[in-house]
């Protein structure tokens, strides 16, 4: 069975070693606040970067139109790029190779600790929250009735630095459930790239659980119709900060400004919350600070033993 806690340590490590949804009252990043005086200069184009949570020609495809309103709006040219997995966003955010990153959680909380260069302006919504849970997800035939049910079983999920895939699902495991070290719990544990994958290797009878966001169900649909049948929900998790969008700092600060600003002017733009929606459910979109993740931090402490974030 493959080790993935000292896996994760090692992801840990990577970064240090390397070189190169409902919120109250949503809070801001300094939109109030006079911008600095900066002397950054623009790069002649902006790389705007995303993880594949489902496949990635079709991330590609859809975000191109994002990608040109984006050019039109900032007046320099913007080009979307997925990347193979979080930790490699994470990388190329901290290393100035990308300037815009759409960052789930726990990936944003591995960036600040490792960079001081990346920062969260935005941060989706989806269906009115600012919020949501991880969702596991069983055949409709499944024996397993509930979370004691899955020792034993085969676990597959997006990757090691996925928030809702890996890292509060492992975190509910250990607290709520006795589970000591997820690793002994499952007979496997496999890493299968994105939540579709996941979702697809339970239909598929590959694997008996997966853990993804909710409902990632109705992402998988058009290539299975018979997913939302065919998987049944078999618990979720506490709430989890959404994804963010979030900017490399080294950007001028006039600019991150106006970023924001057309970001947020997508929630009255149809078409264009139609493709935040095809890319990652979307529904729109929110300022966000900082410590909106400080929940994804102090979950991370949980496994300290395994992995320094510093």
């Amino acid at each position: 069975m493959n080790k993935l806690l000292p896996m994760l340590f090692v992801l840990a490590l990577t970064f240090a070693l390397v070189a190169c949804g409902a919120a109250d009252e949503p809070a801001g990043t300094g939109a109030d606040t006079e911008a600095p005086e900066t002397t950054a200069e623009l790069p002649s184009e902006i790389i705007m970067g995303f993880v594949p949570s489902q496949d990635s020609d079709k991330i590609a495809d859809t975000v191109e139109p994002l990608a040109d309103r984006l050019s039109e709006e900032l007046g320099v040219p913007v080009r979307g790029q997925v990347m193979t997995n979080y930790t490699a966003l994470v990388e190329a955010m901290g290393n100035d190779q990308v300037h815009i990153g759409f960052i789930p959680a726990f990936g944003y909380v591995l960036a600040t600790q490792r960079y001081d260069n990346v920062e969260a302006v935005l941060k989706s919504i989806r269906h009115g929250s600012s919020t949501y849970k991880a969702q596991y997800t069983v055949r409709a035939d499944s024996d397993i009735q509930s979370l004691e049910d899955l020792e034993g079983k085969i676990w597959a999920f997006p990757d090691l630095a996925s928030t809702s895939g890996y890292l509060f699902p492992a975190a509910q495991l250990m607290d709520d459930h006795g589970v000591e070290n997820v690793e002994d719990y499952f007979s496997d544990m496999i890493q299968a790239g994105s939540h579709d994958n996941a979702l697809v290797m339970v239909l598929e009878g590959d694997a008996d659980v997966a853990t993804t966001f909710d409902d990632a169900r109705t992402a998988i649909q058009g290539d299975y119709p018979e997913a939302m049948e065919d998987l049944r929900v078999l618990d979720y998790t506490a709430e989890i900060p959404n994804d963010t969008i979030s900017v490399n700092t080294n950007l001028p600060a006039d600019f991150i400004e106006r970023l924001r600003e057309v970001f947020l002017s997508f929630n009255e733009d149809e078409e264009m919350i139609t493709i935040m929606d095809e890319v990652y459910n979307w529904t729109g979109i929110d300022t966000a600070a900082d410590s909106d993740y400080d929940v994804v931090r102090s979950t991370a402490e949980k496994f300290s033993d395994q992995v320094s974030l510093d």
